[in-house]
């Protein structure tokens, strides 16, 4: 027997330990994921979910549930059949991650899966989800007491509702996407029961603040988990929030967001196109001029995209030039900067044929991206800067930087890079018997596909 082989027995294994058919397995996945907010899963047909339990445990050809199905099995096994809550050695909790360790799942991964669900069954309050987990003591009892009564809301339980929505912000690149879902689902849903009270008109203005970074920021994990259905309400509810508040920035800040995710969810180019116009009309009316640059720099990515040079250079321009102002208190800080408009740049040339300027402003976006907050966007400029050495006469470089890519998608599962991978991997196929290119497909295959 495989690794794999031991992992599908040991998930079989629990599952008929707790004397659960592959339906009972199933039905009991599907009301995890609606009280942790995995609509994609909760609105899934039975049979379709039963297929993906049968690859896990199939004998012949078992594959490794993804990391949703890992937050939810460890939901579901987390409590003993008697109802209790179970994680120590013996358990059926440690079991399972022995079956996912014996799958490939590192032991970063473990543990923060480990800490995810001993932070959601601790709190859990059997309603819709659990709203105390992920929140700190001191924001569960002010929380409480709002939910019951949302026309009293303080500021105080706001500002640390913002903090927590800002610092699940922090985790994107560091913290698998199904687990920030985890944590955003409480405040997402704490957003929607306080807008439903009425508050006087300052604290009124300072919910719809948090709760347009909280729901599109949900948007944006929901984009990444393939879910595209609840990206789209999620981005509605957010420039509804946004366009409560006085100073449009914010809806523009939420527009740029939602015309990226269109174009790689759908790859409707004019679709995403109305979006950045949208974007950056609210934005000139804003007093952010690094959002008056972020919209201008999409505008100008999505015109190369469709190959509309004359509009993408003077939109690139633009960008450059809101760029260039003070931006010393902009209410935008830390959403956009220089550094994040030579990634557009880079991509606008590429696009537009300016093989060797592309590739300058591309290594100097990379470079500058060392956070590990930012090895999502890292992963993308990366993949890009292949590209741009391919179309320049280096493959041989440009599969060096794809393995790059490669390693730091596997580590934050970016749905963008992905299919960045795919593209310059496409590209990469008049060399496909050259051996730095079988390098390529063995690192490929043995880190994202395994």
């Amino acid at each position: 027997m495989t690794d794999k082989h031991r992992g599908a027995r040991a998930l079989a294994d629990l599952r008929t330990r707790r004397g659960w058919s592959w339906r009972d397995l199933t039905r009991a996945l599907r009301d995890a994921a609606a009280q942790l907010g995995f609509t994609t899963i909760a609105r899934s047909d039975l049979e379709n979910l039963r297929r993906n339990v049968c690859r896990w445990e199939s004998p012949t050809r078992p594959t490794r549930p993804d990391e949703r199905y890992q937050v939810l099995l460890g939901y579901l096994y987390a409590r003993s059949p008697a109802g209790g809550v179970a994680l120590g050695s013996g358990s059926d909790f440690a079991y399972l991650l022995e079956a996912l360790a014996a799958f490939g799942v590192g032991e970063d991964r473990l543990r923060e899966l480990s800490e995810t669900i001993a932070r959601t069954v601790a709190f859990d309050t059997g309603r819709s989800t659990s709203l105390p987990a992920w929140l700190s003591p001191t924001l569960q009892a002010d929380l409480a007491g709002a939910l019951v009564d949302p026309d009293r809301v303080g500021e105080d339980c706001l500002v640390q509702l913002g903090h927590a929505v800002t610092t699940l912000a922090g985790q994107v690149g560091q913290v698998p996407f199904a687990r920030l879902q985890v944590g955003l689902a409480p405040l997402v849903e704490s957003c929607h029961r306080l807008r439903a009270g009425a508050q006087p008109a300052p604290v009124r203005q300072q919910l719809a603040a948090v709760a347009a970074d909280a729901f599109a920021l949900a948007a944006r994990v929901a984009f990444e988990l393939r879910d595209d259905q609840a990206a789209v309400a999620l981005y509605g509810q957010a420039t509804k929030a946004a366009g409560e508040l006085p100073d449009p920035w914010t809806v523009a800040a939420v527009l740029t967001s939602r015309a990226m995710v269109t174009y790689y969810a759908t790859a409707d180019l004019q679709a995403a196109r109305r979006l950045a116009d949208a974007a950056a009309r609210h934005a000139a009316a804003g007093s952010s001029v690094l959002m008056r640059a972020r919209a201008a720099a999409l505008q100008a990515e999505m015109a190369a995209r469709a190959g509309a040079d004359r509009r993408a250079l003077p939109a690139l321009k633009l960008a450059w030039h809101h760029a260039d102002a003070d931006t010393n208190g902009d209410p935008a800080s830390g959403r956009f900067s220089e550094d994040r408009l030579g990634g557009f740049e880079g991509v606008v040339r590429l696009h537009l044929g300016h093989v060797n300027s592309a590739q300058t402003h591309l290594e100097r976006c990379r470079d500058a991206l060392t956070r590990p907050r930012d090895r999502v966007q890292r992963a993308i400029v990366t993949a890009d800067l292949a590209l741009a050495r391919l179309r320049g006469g280096d493959p041989q470089t440009a599969a060096q930087d794809l393995h790059e890519c490669i390693s730091l998608t596997a580590a934050t599962r970016g749905r963008v890079a992905t299919q960045r991978i795919s593209q310059v991997r496409s590209a990469l196929n008049p060399w496909r018997h050259e051996p730095w290119v079988a390098e390529v497909d063995d690192h490929l295959h043995t880190v994202l596909l395994a």
